[in-house]
């Protein structure tokens, strides 16, 4: 083997690929194009003097040299993000970016009004929303701070409870006018994606109404809404977010399956961070305010 050493950044490309088993989801993941990911894996193999990559049709097999550089390079990345949150959690400064996320819905519905307040009161912080519906993961700083509505919190978070979040089935009126002789089963369902967090309607709808026609789906409650104001059907949604709506309806008493609650969350080594601790106490308090629209 060359005297030449390996550098972390070395490490990334490799982990990338590894992890991907493609250039292009390797490229991706590193924000860079497919042609540098070629290029740096070569060069790294020409460094080491090993193949680390047995090139297939169907994309990168890892060989006994890159499976020995996985475990290494993880075991180095779980170190970096660990001293990255320590010395982030050590810091008493309200300035600096600050990472949140939250679902759409709730982030366009009930929080940015808040958000708004606390980017005024705290003109030194720099809020970066990210509006997901998947969940970013703490752990590896893609967020600061989570807004979650879950039921099941994960156990590398420190946080609390807001608040229960409620939900239905709802429907247009003019839907209902269009469908008066229609049962439950015979009206068309719009459902959200099977990976949807937010609450188990899908895992609801197919233990008590297996047979319905579902014509759309959708990873944000917004288009479900959307379309059941546009008179498509009937679908589950959240209540601050149809029920002010005036001409949607609910269809049945809420399911208790549709019940979540809403977490607000942080990694353990970050919330003695000033601006963290300053926008959960913030939104703690401010969400205390709109319980009325959200749970009821």
């Amino acid at each position: 083997m060359n005297a030449q050493y390996l550098e972390w950044n070395d490490l990334r490309f490799v982990l990338a690929v590894c992890r991907q088993g493609t250039l292009s989801g390797a490229a991706r993941d590193l924000g860079v194009n497919h042609s540098t990911v070629f290029r740096r894996i070569g060069a790294i193999e020409e460094k080491i003097e090993m193949q680390l990559f047995e090139r297939l049709p169907s994309g990168y097999v890892m060989t006994q040299a890159s499976e020995a550089m996985l475990e290494s390079a993880e075991i180095i990345e779980a170190e970096m993000f660990s001293l990255s949150r320590k010395l982030i959690g050590d810091d008493m400064r309200l300035s600096g970016a600050l990472h949140v996320t939250a679902p759409d819905a709730l982030a366009l519905e009930i929080l940015m009004p808040h958000i708004v307040d606390f980017c005024q009161r705290y003109p030194k912080i720099e809020l970066n929303l990210s509006v997901e519906n998947s969940f970013l993961n703490l752990s590896q700083r893609e967020a600061d701070v989570a807004i979650r509505s879950t039921n099941t919190p994960p156990k590398t978070a420190v946080g609390s409870r807001l608040c229960n979040l409620g939900a239905t089935l709802y429907v247009a009126s003019k839907y209902l006018d269009e469908h008066s002789e229609a049962t439950l089963e015979e009206y068309t369902w719009l459902m959200p994606h099977e990976n949807q967090g937010w609450f188990s309607a899908n895992k609801w709808q197919k233990q008590h109404h297996p047979e319905v026609s579902v014509v759309l789906r959708s990873n944000t409650l917004l288009v479900l809404f959307e379309a059941v104001k546009l008179g498509l059907g009937i679908a589950p949604l959240p209540f601050f977010l149809a029920d002010p709506e005036p001409g949607l309806k609910r269809v049945i008493e809420p399911p208790k399956e549709f019940t979540s609650e809403l977490w607000l969350l942080t990694h353990p080594q970050l919330k003695r961070t000033a601006r963290v601790r300053a926008f959960v106490d913030f939104l703690r308090e401010a969400v205390g305010h709109d319980l009325n629209r959200i749970e009821m």
